[in-house]
Order: C-alpha cells, then structure tokens, then sequence
C-alpha cells in the first residue's frame, strides 16, 4: 500500500495492526491465498475484513506450505483506524482477539493484535523464524492423538549422528541443494540454530534461520534424517552446500511435522534499519566476506 499509516488517536488515515496467529495446517493448502483453495491467509482476511467492515491484506512472516501448521506466525497490515472506533472495539485492536475466535473456524486462531508504527514489517523486520519438527520413529508410527503434527521415519533413527549432521550445516551458508529453485530469490542463508532431541519415540529438531527458501526446512530434515538412519555418512550433508542447484538426492520430510514456533524481531527503534538491511539480496560475496570475518 502506498498510503503511509497514521495512529490511530488520528481521525483519518490507516493504522497498522501487528498479529500473533496458530493453526492447524492439516486441511488447509497452505497461508497464500490460491483461486478455489482453503489457505490460511484467506480465511483469516474474510473474518477480520468482517469485523473491521473494510479489505484487509495481510503480510506474514513465513509463507508455510500446505500441511504445515504455526503457533507464532506473524502478520501485519494497515486498517482504517476509523473502523477501530466502534463500539465493541473502542480504539482498543486487542478486542478484535475475542470477536475473531467467534467468527474463526477451530483449526485457526489470532492470538494477539496491537498497533504498531508503519516501521513494523513482519517479514523484512524480522530477526530470525524457528521452526518445530517432530519425528517419529516408532514401528507403529504416530501415536493417533499427535498424527496430525508428527511425521514418521520407517527406519530407527540414531539422534547423536543427526546432531553431528546438523551441526556441519550451521552457519552463513549457500543452501542451494536443499531448495527448490525460486526466480529472483537466493539460497544464501544463515542457519542460526540446528539440533535434535529425543522424546520417548519421537526425535524433535529446532531450526532457525534469519529466512528460510522454498521447501528448505524440510529438505534440512530429510538429509539429516537419513543420516540418522545409517543410509547416508556423517559428512553427506555439509558436503552438499558445495552444489548450486537442487540435489534430487535430498529426500523432502512430510510437511505435517513441521510447525513454525515463532518469529523474532528488534526491538521498534530498529524496524526500519532492519528493513533496509534484509532486503538486500545475498549473494556469493557474503560467503566471502563471512569466511574473512567481515560479516556479523
């Protein structure tokens, strides 16, 4: 939108809202919104356009695909602060929480609202996303009450070479082999965090990165994984980040194990500087750069 927000103290103009959402992925085809399809980003559009009485256009911080579920996506977008003034709302954008559980189907939930300055932007200001994933590898499976968010490995998973595997991949890093290719973006990124635990018969692995690229998550955890179970040596997946294209080599883990947990930012006085910054595209010179010490 090209009309700056205003606050919303201010009779006329736009406020931006910030907003705390989770859901179930299971039966919806992903958050963008597609011709004939249950995504989340659409229904939630519907319902808070509704309540506001105006279109709404929401910005999310990761685009998750179909199957994928979140408990802290985060999106923004710009209001009539004119439709805040309501009775029922009063000025107040968290009361919106409340009437939106009412209007909301039960596998998606907005969990918090608040204004914010035009700075805020819950892609570009965003400092690092954290992604969930749970595996099981248990003969039997899933267990049935935790199916829809657990994917299972039909092999016994070793979580100590997993770790070892994890751990080469950690870093600024050309993550081509893992990615499918998307024109005009990159696939240099900096996985902050990358490790696994067992609980029981599920292994649950966190990862976190300043941005992730198309299918990249998974594709981590599908490498790791076969690590894991002995098909692939300690040292297959660091050697990958030496290819600049796709492996097909790279299994592709289910989606419903993956959850997005949350999403990190500055703190506002930084918004803008952290805007500017992520949008400037990477490429193959930051990987020199960080190996001569000249990246943060």
């Amino acid at each position: 939108m090209t009309t700056q927000p205003a606050p919303i103290i201010d009779e006329g103009g736009l406020c931006r809202l910030r907003l705390l959402i989770g859901y179930d992925g299971t039966d919806f085809s992903g958050w963008a919104t597609q011709p004939g399809r249950r995504t989340v980003c659409e229904t939630i559009e519907q319902a808070l356009g509704t309540v506001l009485r105006a279109p709404i256009r929401l910005t999310v911080a990761g685009r998750t695909d179909a199957g994928v579920h979140a408990a802290g996506q985060v999106a923004h977008c710009d209001v009539p602060a004119a439709s805040l003034r309501t009775r029922s709302i009063d000025g107040d954008p968290a009361r919106l929480v409340r009437r939106l559980a009412k209007m909301l189907p039960d596998d998606v939930r907005v969990k918090r609202i608040e204004a914010v300055s035009e700075d805020f932007d819950a892609r570009f200001s965003a400092l690092a996303r954290t992604y969930e994933y749970r595996l099981t590898d248990a003969p039997w499976g899933a267990e049935p009450t935790l199916a829809r968010i657990t994917a299972d490995w039909t092999r016994p998973l070793d979580v100590e070479a997993m770790n070892t595997a994890s751990a080469g991949l950690v870093g600024l890093n050309d993550f081509a082999a893992f990615c499918r290719y998307r024109e005009g973006s990159t696939t240099i990124r900096e996985l902050q965090r990358f490790d696994w635990r067992r609980e029981g018969p599920v292994v649950v692995g966190t990862v976190i990165a300043d941005a992730f690229c198309w299918s990249m998550v998974r594709s981590l955890v599908g490498a790791v994984a076969s690590v894991g179970d002995g098909r692939r040596s300690l040292g297959w997946c660091t050697d990958l980040l030496d290819q600049r294209a796709r492996s097909a080599q790279v299994p592709v883990a289910q989606a419903r194990g993956l959850s997005l947990i949350g999403v990190d930012y500055p703190p506002p006085e930084e918004w803008a500087a952290r805007n500017e910054r992520t949008r400037d595209v990477r490429d193959a010179a930051d990987l020199d750069c960080r190996s001569a010490g000249e990246v943060e």
